[in-house]
């Protein structure tokens, strides 16, 4: 169950982790051990973190969403913290650190076989449907994964990457401790919107993410079982790239990742640059309505200039 849950953590009504494994684990994990690893002298991979206190993020100042996050990402500044280190449910910003596993593992060119029909319980659950014995390359299924966050090709990538869909969620847990991510939990599936940051800073060291995540649309292109061409066209959820909301003057798209669920709300995690080319990453998690997490992404991102 927890396995499946990690694939379908997508924009979709997936089933998430119950009330009862949130608090136990919320109670075993604390926030000791990042207030111990994220002092100013805390690095990844020798790259400096941005740090804020617990007390000067618990305000809310935003009140249609849970969690806001805008860090200068160039010069490691927290700009805007609300509640960034409660501890919410991310929806499909976690198939971030699926992104950043296969990047890390994997060639884009490298063709995978499907091994299994990959479905899933909720019928409405955002899948490519891909089907035993296709083949598709790595590149085309990260399309799938970040530009509509397709559950199969997260299944797909992580049974490529590890072997099988448990031995990823552990991977995809011992590298959120790796990055100082110690209140993020794949199999409960939940993380806060400062670990989502850590994470996506480390996924911006990686153009080939932002090639796909800045795009409007894609389409992707994979073989058969019996050998047929398959064709698949899909457009970015990110409604700043789709063009429904515009961004604040002189704020630039590089990119970013959607996720929606009942649970979970409206969540976004961005990296934008201002004029002067500084580049920030802002995350806004449980956003009460999709309108409302755009407002509230345009009024932080606003700050940047």
């Amino acid at each position: 169950m927890s396995v499946m849950m990690v694939a379908m953590s997508g924009c979709q009504t997936a089933k998430a982790a119950s009330s009862l494994d949130y608090e136990q684990h919320y109670k075993t994990t604390g926030t000791a051990l990042k207030e111990s690893a994220l002092s100013d002298n805390w690095e990844s991979k020798g790259s400096k973190v941005a740090v804020v206190s617990k007390q000067k993020a618990d305000n809310e100042e935003y009140l249609d969403a849970k969690e806001v996050l805008l860090v200068n990402n160039t010069k490691n500044k927290v700009l805007v913290s609300q509640k960034v280190f409660d501890q919410a449910y991310p929806a499909s910003t976690t198939k971030i650190m699926t992104a950043l596993l296969t990047l890390e593992n994997l060639k884009l060119s490298k063709v995978v076989m499907i091994k299994h029909d990959i479905t899933f319980p909720d019928g409405a659950a955002v899948a490519v449907h891909l089907k035993k014995g296709d083949k598709i390359t790595v590149e085309a299924l990260l399309n799938a994964l970040i530009i509509m966050s397709a559950n199969d090709a997260a299944v797909a990538l992580g049974e490529e990457v590890s072997g099988s869909l448990p031995k990823f969620v552990k991977l995809m847990n011992k590298r959120a401790k790796e990055l100082g991510a110690t209140n993020t939990h794949f199999a409960n599936h939940y993380s806060t919107a400062y670990d989502l940051y850590l994470i996506f800073k480390e996924v911006a060291k990686h153009n080939e993410f932002f090639n796909i995540a800045g795009k409007p649309s894609s389409r992707i292109e994979y073989t058969g079982s019996k050998g047929q061409l398959k064709i698949y066209d899909m457009a970015s959820t990110n409604q700043y790239i789709a063009g429904t909301y515009t961004l604040p003057s002189n704020v630039y798209m590089i990119g970013g990742k959607t996720g929606t669920t009942t649970q979970a709300g409206s969540c976004l995690i961005l990296l934008t640059k201002n004029k002067d080319g500084e580049e920030f990453i802002s995350v806004v998690l449980k956003g009460v309505t999709k309108s409302a997490l755009y407002h509230t992404m345009t009024d932080i991102l606003s700050k940047e200039n």
